[in-house]
């Protein structure tokens, strides 16, 4: 029997085409670099050395509020989100929530350079549909001793992420929760607010209760303040979505309540 011949369009590798298998992984190469490109994580990787850090991964999904972690589990994966959000928190005794941060796309869901035996220290659940590019723990360790600007970059990831929290701390100390409420919703649109509809409106979503357990408060306070905002034409908070229509409004209100 003779072999079928090749046929591929000159289009894009998304183009439905009959390719060879091999071209078909470095079509599906080429999409992980690509979501990837702009992750912190990968910061000054060249691009040969990251399209080897990315091949060693793999696709994974989440559902909404699926749980992608448990604090307490063994560390067995290093999740890198490309697509979604997803909440990092601790469990009260009585299943009280306190957010840590949120993780969006280009994202280590939890950063570690801890040895496998390990354990996660907080738990993670997708707050959307997400998905992610997994690599096993003990691979990404091989791979961040193989590529120094990889290990320099989770060093750098962990940093920030621990003068956040700090910050958050000092807030919590030291401010009003109307302050620390509009620092916390600043940080999280410069973090995942997106735009409607090219407008200048920033859309982030989050319900109340996860905004009062990320800024220390009550549910009752959060809604309390966004109600006043929204009265003064600043935002609109819906059941799981904030729509914040005057950015300026809330840096000012950072400033000065």
């Amino acid at each position: 029997m003779k072999p079928v011949p090749e046929v591929q369009s000159a289009g894009s590798c998304d183009a439905v085409t009959l390719i060879p298998a091999a071209s078909a992984r470095e079509c599906n190469t080429l999409r992980k670099v690509t979501s990837v490109q702009h992750s912190p994580l990968f910061a000054n990787v060249s691009p040969a050395d990251c399209r080897e850090i990315v091949s060693a991964a793999r696709e994974s999904e989440f559902p909404r509020r699926d749980t992608i972690f448990l604090e307490g589990d063994p560390i067995r994966q290093v999740v890198l989100l490309t697509s979604g959000s997803v909440k990092v928190m601790l469990l009260g005794q009585k299943g009280a929530e306190v957010i840590l941060r949120l993780a969006g796309p280009g994202d280590v869901v939890e950063i570690t350079g801890l040895p496998a035996q390990c354990r996660h220290c907080s738990t993670a659940q997708a707050l959307s549909a997400s998905t992610a590019l997994i690599w096993e723990s003990s691979a990404f360790h091989a791979l961040a001793e193989r590529f120094p600007a990889l290990q320099s970059n989770i060093i750098k990831v962990a940093a920030q992420r621990l003068e956040e929290l700090e910050e958050r701390y000092r807030e919590i100390s030291t401010e009003k929760v109307a302050t620390r409420l509009s620092h916390q919703l600043l940080r999280l649109f410069n973090q995942l607010g997106r735009r409607v509809n090219g407008s200048g409106t920033l859309e982030i979503n989050l319900s109340r209760e996860e905004l009062a357990q990320m800024t220390g408060t009550t549910l009752f306070t959060v809604s309390r303040l966004l109600s006043g905002w929204k009265e003064r034409g600043v935002l609109t908070a819906r059941r799981e979505c904030v729509y914040v229509h005057n950015i300026q409004a809330l840096r000012e209100f950072a400033d000065n309540e």
